[in-house]
């Protein structure tokens, strides 16, 4: 994607001059970036630079000490979770989080209940109007698991899938809520080099399919060779922002974070 196509595109969430303070540490200071829509962003760093508190924050877990996040033009603070996500902004975690003693199908079912709209009493009376809504969710989540990767297994306990299924099913259920950003918290977490090349086809095809992504990962190949843009934080303050080559170039990242993280990389292959 070329950096004109880029800048032309509005910005679907805003992070402007945001500060988190826990106590006497602050976890994020004075952090600004924006995502585009359709693109995949990533947020890097070494462990501790504030990523996940960033992430945090943006999908309602914390509030901001000062500063803004502002989703689609509207301000995010003081908005509970549940709103966050009807208002359009879904997420993984990096510990899996799936309901074990369901299926596969009804925890993508979860994920649907964000955007119902069939009342209590159309529910109790299995009214026409639930029993159509109910059938048409179940289709969708058949093809939210058979887009993931997961469609043979729609009938599994969760408990029961592999790990990485496990994570795809993940990703079907964020689906699910009808996002218009998705959050991907390390998602490649646990996966060998194989399943980590299907998780970069999926996050592709999920940009592909009219979603905005925003990724954080540890695997500097999987983040260098899928996202659009960078944004890099060290001890709470972002120090780099740019295409992925630039990021790969600029020499505060390279002292921060890459360098290390392609030794390792290196002397684990």
């Amino acid at each position: 994607m070329s950096e004109e196509t880029t800048d032309t595109r509005r910005a679907l969430l805003e992070v402007d001059d945001v500060t988190i303070k826990f106590g006497g540490l602050t976890a994020l200071d004075g952090v600004t970036f924006d995502i585009k829509e359709g693109e995949i962003l990533g947020l890097i760093g070494p462990n501790g630079a504030g990523k996940t508190t960033c992430f945090n924050v943006m999908t309602g877990v914390y509030q901001a000490t000062s500063g803004q996040v502002r989703f689609a033009g509207s301000p995010l603070a003081k908005m509970q979770r549940h709103q966050i996500t009807k208002l359009g902004i879904a997420r993984t975690f990096q510990n899996i989080r799936l309901f074990k003693t369901m299926t596969a199908l009804e925890n993508v079912m979860v994920g649907a209940d964000a955007h119902s709209k069939v009342g209590v009493l159309n529910a109790l009376f299995r009214t026409p109007r639930h029993r159509r809504t109910e059938s048409a969710a179940i289709e969708e989540a058949r093809e939210l698991l058979k887009f993931v990767g997961v469609g043979g297994r729609a009938d599994e306990l969760a408990a029961n899938l592999s790990y990485g299924d496990q994570r795809r099913l993940e990703i079907a259920r964020a689906l699910a809520t009808k996002p218009k950003l998705l959050c991907l918290d390390e998602p490649a977490a646990g996966f060998n080099p194989a399943e980590k090349q299907r998780l970069m086809e999926l996050i592709r095809k999920v940009r592909d399919r009219g979603y905005t992504v925003l990724l954080i990962e540890h695997d500097m190949r999987l983040v260098m060779g899928v996202t659009d843009r960078i944004v890099v934080l060290e001890f709470g303050r972002k120090i780099a922002e740019g295409t992925p080559a630039e990021v790969r170039e600029n020499p505060a990242v390279i002292a921060a974070y890459l360098g290390v993280e392609e030794d390792d990389d290196d002397a684990a292959s």
